[in-house]
């Protein structure tokens, strides 16, 4: 393509590759100019969709997806009106090249698989390699604790006290909706001087009744009053193994989101405890994603949860949903490491005068 003396330019390595791609050319000479154009002008996009298309003509199907992958990229940084049409239709075409490699690749490996009756996790590992799914992992904002699975949500067998807190949802409701009668119960879950929750940088329902809240525990220490209203919800978890952690957990509360209000994704402060929703009142569509799935809250219907991953809720219904929320030990952790973790956590806050633990 060159000698010692001349140097091809860009634009003799273009008509090289244009030449190269006419019937009876040969495609593999224009990825080689091609190629040797871009070491000149690496950031061209017109360049490398136009090596995009020749390694699309050379069956180098892989190669190409890569090349237009980062045309689009490098596309994207910039504004769109200020792309020609020339290249805006390059572009689009490049899109639908790399969507039809991605149905070819997937139809070839969904024809290699044999077994029948896919478990939802391995489900959930085709949707992360065709780049349907994003992968979340454990991401707390002020102590992570090492060696535990990423699971979003738990599966709620695993909990020898989830059936028994589920049979108690009509009793613990009624109690709910005789503190909904007194408005002045409820206080805003993100109290406006509050500034240790890992929610203040990025939610505007600090201060805000549109996310409220009525504990039954908080910061680690029963509320006498507001469990003397509510006997059978206080008593409810006399079996759960809730993460008692000196002034900062556990806590149990009634969570009211109003209508339309909604918490923006954030993870919790730690990863050694896991966070149980035991939804009451669900009046339309209110949802709660995890990670990278979504559940829709189901009246009496135990929802665990993993809060060190991404999470965001939203109440998308034209009433107030409200749910059971709590914190409790994750299983994984042994007895002795509980304790270890409680006075770790203790020190730090005493250390530092912030609570760490408080739930998300």
């Amino acid at each position: 393509m060159t000698n010692s003396t001349h140097r091809a330019t860009i634009s003799e390595l273009v008509d090289t590759a244009r030449m190269a791609l006419l019937p009876g050319g040969n495609a593999a000479t224009a990825v080689i100019a091609l190629q040797e154009a871009l070491l000149q002008a690496p950031r061209d996009i017109g360049l490398i969709l136009f090596l995009g298309d020749a390694q699309h003509a050379a069956g180098q199907r892989k190669q190409a997806g890569q090349s237009y992958g980062v045309a689009l990229r490098l596309a994207s940084q910039i504004a769109s009106s200020s792309i020609p049409p020339g290249i805006q239709e390059a572009l689009n075409r490049a899109g639908d090249r790399r969507n039809e490699y991605a149905r070819q690749y997937e139809a070839f490996l969904r024809s290699k698989l044999t077994g029948g009756g896919e478990s939802s996790r391995f489900s959930e590992s085709l949707e992360i390699l065709f780049g349907r799914r994003q992968i979340y992992v454990q991401q707390p904002t002020k102590f992570y604790f090492p060696g535990l699975p990423q699971i979003q949500f738990y599966n709620t067998d695993l909990f020898d006290w989830a059936a028994d807190l589920e049979a108690k949802t009509d009793s613990i409701r009624h109690e709910l909706l005789n503190v909904m009668a007194d408005e002045a119960a409820f206080a805003p879950y993100l109290p406006e001087e509050d500034k240790t929750s890992a929610h203040v940088r990025s939610v505007p329902l600090q201060g805000s009744l549109d996310w409220a809240a009525f504990y039954i525990w908080q910061d680690g220490q029963k509320v006498a009053t507001n469990a003397a209203r509510c006997p059978v919800t206080a008593s409810a978890f006399d079996k759960v193994p809730l993460d008692f952690l000196p002034g900062q957990a556990p806590s149990v509360l009634f969570s009211r989101l109003k209508p339309g209000a909604h918490i923006p994704p954030h993870c919790g402060l730690i990863n050694t405890r896991l966070i149980g929703h035991l939804p009451l009142i669900v009046p339309g569509p209110a949802w709660l994603r995890v990670g990278n799935e979504v559940h829709y809250w189901k009246e009496g219907k135990l929802v665990v949860f993993d809060d060190s991953i991404e999470h965001e809720a939203k109440n998308e219904a034209t009433e107030t949903r409200v749910v059971l929320l709590f914190d409790f030990w994750r299983p994984e952790i042994t007895l002795p490491e509980r304790q270890q973790i409680s006075e770790l956590i203790s020190a730090i806050a005493e250390y530092s005068g912030e609570a760490v633990a408080r739930e998300s």
